[in-house]
């Protein structure tokens, strides 16, 4: 360890005087050492005895305090290796790129736990969305959006089989399956708004139900202006900020 984080991770020292119990003091501190850049994304914390010894905390104070960081999302526990701090995507508004692009440019792995790809006949909402007949058939895909195997997101996307006629043909990347077939997305509104994780949803994304999540609506279109893709993120609001630049 270098000695100017020597030195910042010793100016976390809990206070023993202060009526605010030492794992919260610690948890705290940690937490915004983590914000500040202390640590950068996928880089290991110290262990638990080496913090016992450098802030002067007992084992159960500092596992206490790193059970917080883990419940806040800010940390994540590989069996036999140690912890680390938890990868975080802050995508613009103002920019349309897929999952796995965002994911790559950050210099996480980006990768797809298939859940479902299948056929069936579009739904009302599918229809109206969409632009299709009622009989129409649609690629349906559900999947766990991933980044160095961390669930980020559960996503489930419908798009016209006329795009997607073989639907266990996709890769990880949807985008980059029908930017290969020629069918770009090139256009997308997107609809954002906070939603509780229902206990299916909970389950695959490793939280507890009724976390509060972002839900994200998007219908891309093609560069003719026909709708292709509707999709239904539920993103983890630990790991995900969405930033839009703002002027007058």
């Amino acid at each position: 360890m270098d000695k100017a984080r020597e030195a910042a991770l010793l100016a976390l020292k809990p206070d023993a005087e202060s009526s605010t119990p030492l794992y919260l003091q610690v948890a705290n501190k940690l937490s915004n050492a983590i914000a500040g850049g202390l640590w950068q994304a996928d880089e290991a914390l110290p262990s638990e005895r080496v913090l016992c010894e450098m802030l002067d905390i007992s084992r159960v104070t500092a596992r206490k305090s790193m059970d917080i960081l883990f419940e806040q999302g800010l940390i994540v526990r590989r069996q036999g290796s140690g912890t680390y701090i938890a990868p975080r995507l802050v995508q613009p508004l103002s920019r349309l790129t897929s999952f796995s692009e965002e994911i790559r440019s950050r210099g996480f792995a980006p990768s797809s736990r298939w859940l479902s790809r299948e056929t069936g006949i579009a739904s009302q909402e599918e229809v109206l969305r969409l632009g299709l007949s009622p009989a129409a058939t649609v690629a349906r895909l559900k999947r766990l959006r991933m980044a160095d195997d961390t669930v980020m997101a559960v996503e489930t996307s419908t798009l016209p089989s006329l795009y997607i006629p073989e639907p266990t043909s996709i890769g990880d990347s949807l985008y980059a399956f029908l930017d290969g077939r020629g069918t770009p997305v090139t256009r997308a509104l997107q609809h954002i708004k906070a939603v509780n994780a229902s206990d299916e949803i909970a389950q695959l994304a490793g939280i507890a139900a009724g976390t509060a999540m972002l839900m994200i609506t998007r219908i891309g279109y093609l560069d003719s202006g026909l709708p292709i893709e509707l999709s239904y993120s539920y993103c983890r609001n630990d790991y995900y900020d969405f930033v839009a630049e703002l002027r007058r």
